[in-house]
């Protein structure tokens, strides 16, 4: 059986070139990552395919130019369903 995974990503453009991997993990870590999302209102989007590939950076590092499309539909996805605009 598979265990939920969840990866949190950060983008600050004034510091960073790219968003940033914040938090990732499996099981009772995937949770805490989801609860603490859903705490802070940050909407949530499940996409098992590009929470593996992310799941494979190391911590606070940039994710790498190949994933730049499919995080910019995330953070797009985000930016349209946040209570934070």
């Amino acid at each position: 059986m598979n265990k939920k995974k969840a990866v949190a990503l950060k983008y600050d453009k004034e510091k960073n070139s790219a968003p940033k991997v914040t938090a990732k993990g499996e099981g009772e870590i995937a949770k805490n990552i989801l609860k603490a999302a859903k705490e802070h209102d940050i909407p949530i989007q499940e996409d098992k395919d590009l929470v593996e590939m992310l799941s494979k950076i190391e911590l606070d590092k940039e994710i790498p130019p190949n994933l730049y499309k499919a995080v910019a539909e995330v953070f797009s996805f985000i930016y349209k369903h946040s209570k934070l605009k």
